[in-house]
């Protein structure tokens, strides 16, 4: 029996404005990714909660070598502070800006979150002891 107690999963609220709810685990102040959104929308004429989406698809882990097995909601938390890291790390004008690219560029697979996952997946592909599988 632990004595540690069991850990309640955290619910996490939906935005006001796209009722998604990775969109408000993506970034607290809404403006920024907003922003973004409408930036996304006018450069490629698509749906711009479904170019996030692809965008979160592809960068999210498949693998990941950790003691424990990993969730999906790390798995995903991970991909988001890749994102917002590599576009933070973008040189550019503003953050709204910046995070529109990054954004765009996941989608067409390239940019620093992707090389990022890809660089995890070959530290893992050389530790494949401690792989686990989703």
């Amino acid at each position: 029996m632990s004595r540690r107690g069991t850990v309640e999963e955290k619910i996490v609220k939906s935005d006001p404005i796209y009722r998604n709810r990775l969109v408000n685990m993506l970034v607290n102040p809404y403006q920024i990714i907003y922003r973004a959104m409408k930036k996304i929308q006018q450069k490629t004429e698509i749906n711009a909660l479904s170019v996030l989406r692809q965008a979160m698809r592809g960068v999210t882990l498949d693998i990941a070598v950790k003691g424990r097995r990993v969730g999906s909601t790390q798995g995903k938390a991970l991909a988001i502070r890749w994102l917002l890291g590599a576009s933070r790390k973008r040189s550019g004008r503003n953050m709204t800006f910046k995070l529109s690219s990054e954004l765009v560029d996941a989608v067409k697979g390239s940019g620093d979150a992707i090389r990022k996952k890809e660089e995890t997946h070959r530290m893992t592909e050389a530790n494949r002891v401690f792989a686990y599988f989703r």
